[in-house]
Parts: structure tokens; C-alpha cells; sequence
């Protein structure tokens, strides 16, 4: 019979803030707190960047054209943290081949990022202002 555990919070025994978790096959652990995503992000980066959704964001400044810096409500401990996204404009702009983003500055408290087309004959990597930015980011939190 199946058991359900119902909790508010989880703490651990010998360090309060590490829990490990046994993995598939049981040979393996995983520290809980080391495989969450800290931070993440679903953006509109046109005219006046928004939000579409995310956790554990205060605030968007447009910098200029693909120039965007997002800052987080909980700082990370360092700024060596990791962070895998993925973007798409509109229209037409879905048929030029991939974009991408690249860092321009990394900070506990923030990241500045540019935005740009992929490689392609009218565009060759130009900055852009992406309808769908999507972004999440691991690391440990101050």
C-alpha cells in the first residue's frame, strides 16, 4: 500500500539545510537542495519587457535592443551559477534559423544578457527584442 507524506517543510537531520535523496536503483544519493531550480523566468522582452511568468524575479531593465538585465528577489551565493533558456521571436522571424543569448554581466543579484538573432543572409547575429524568453537558472542561494 502506497503512503502519503504531507509536510510543510523538510529539514534535514545531521545538516539542516541538506536532505539527500536516493536515486534510481538505490546506488546513487542526490542532495535535494542542490537539484532545485533557484530561479526562472518566461519573458516578453518587446517595447516594455514583462514577465509572462516567473519565480524568484523583482525586476526587468531593457538596457536597449536584446540588451535585457533581470535581478532576483533571493541573491545567489556566487555568481558561478548555471542557467539553460531557450528564445523565439515573432512572425516571420521563426523561419531565420535559431537565436540565441549570450552573457554580457554576471552577478549575485542579477543577470545582464544579449539576445540576438541566429546566423542567417539579413540578419548575422543582430541583437533582437524576443517575443518568448525563456530562462532558468541552479545554483546555490546566498
Amino acid at each position: 500500500m502506497a503512503s502519503i507524506l504531507k509536510v510543510d517543510s523538510l529539514t534535514g537531520v545531521t545538516t539542516a539545510g541538506s536532505i539527500s535523496v536516493t536515486g534510481e536503483g538505490n546506488s546513487t544519493t542526490t542532495n535535494l537542495q542542490q537539484g532545485l531550480v533557484k530561479a526562472w523566468f518566461s519573458m516578453n522582452e518587446g517595447s516594455t519587457p514583462a514577465f509572462h511568468d516567473s519565480f524568484n524575479f523583482g525586476s526587468i531593465t531593457d538596457n536597449g535592443t536584446g540588451d535585457i538585465t533581470v535581478a532576483f528577489t533571493s541573491v545567489f551565493g556566487n555568481a558561478n551559477y548555471s542557467l539553460s533558456g531557450s528564445n523565439a521571436n515573432s512572425g516571420t522571424n521563426y523561419t531565420r534559423g535559431p537565436g540565441g543569448f549570450y552573457d554580457s554581466a554576471v552577478a549575485t543579484s542579477s543577470y545582464r544578457y544579449l539576445s540576438c538573432f541566429g546566423s542567417d543572409a539579413s540578419n548575422n547575429g543582430a541583437l533582437r527584442d524576443d517575443a518568448r524568453m525563456k530562462q532558468m537558472y541552479v545554483g546555490d542561494l546566498a
